[in-house]
């Protein structure tokens, strides 16, 4: 089975982050997308706890969106790959990324080493369709498909410090989520 990494700190997922991976499935870039929320992120600090962005991501869990609780507290995306080829050899695993990621993808630690998988690469600015196949042949690589979206003008930051009016977050976030941001903000309060 083809399976489609997102990993990221989803801090809180909106409906861009939903989108890309019920694309990645629905135009058949593979056949099932596993989200992996990080706990452990190198570069950004004070996320909110990686159990409640799990919960956001249990919203939307489905037959081909799992969402994974396990491997959250893996640092580096190379060592996340070596961990799930151990774990399951039966599947392919690719990456799911934003084009934009490409502008320092040779500064990841172990970078060649993701080289080896394939991705699944959202055209972000600013990386257009065009840039990423510059990268894509700057770096001799081959397999990667591009996934087909419009673009999605939804930042977590401006989420996170608008929660207190659900009217500012509408187009970004589902009330469900939502909902459940403000439950899980109220017991961090108390």
């Amino acid at each position: 089975m083809r399976i489609g990494i997102y990993c990221g700190s989803f801090d809180p997922v909106h409906r861009g982050h939903v989108k890309i991976a019920r694309a990645c499935v629905r135009q058949k870039l593979c056949d099932e997308v596993w989200v992996i929320p990080t706990g452990n992120y190198w570069h950004k600090q004070d996320l909110s706890p990686v159990q409640e962005r799990i919960a956001l991501w249990k919203l939307y869990e489905s037959d081909t969106l799992k969402v994974d609780s396990t491997h959250n507290d893996i640092p580096y995306t190379y060592e996340l790959f070596r961990e799930l080829v151990k774990e399951y050899p039966e599947h392919e695993f690719c990456l799911v990324l934003g084009g934009d990621n490409l502008v320092k993808f040779d500064e990841w630690k172990e970078y060649q080493e993701l080289l080896n998988y394939r991705f699944l690469i959202l055209p972000r600015e600013p990386v257009n369709s065009r840039t990423v196949r510059k990268y894509m042949k700057e770096y001799g690589k081959e397999n990667y498909s591009l996934i087909r979206l419009d673009n999605i003008p939804i930042s977590s930051t401006y989420i996170r410090e608008n929660l207190d009016d659900f009217e500012k977050v509408r187009g970004m976030i589902d009330k469900k989520v939502y909902d459940l941001l403000r439950k899980q903000r109220n017991s961090a309060v108390r």
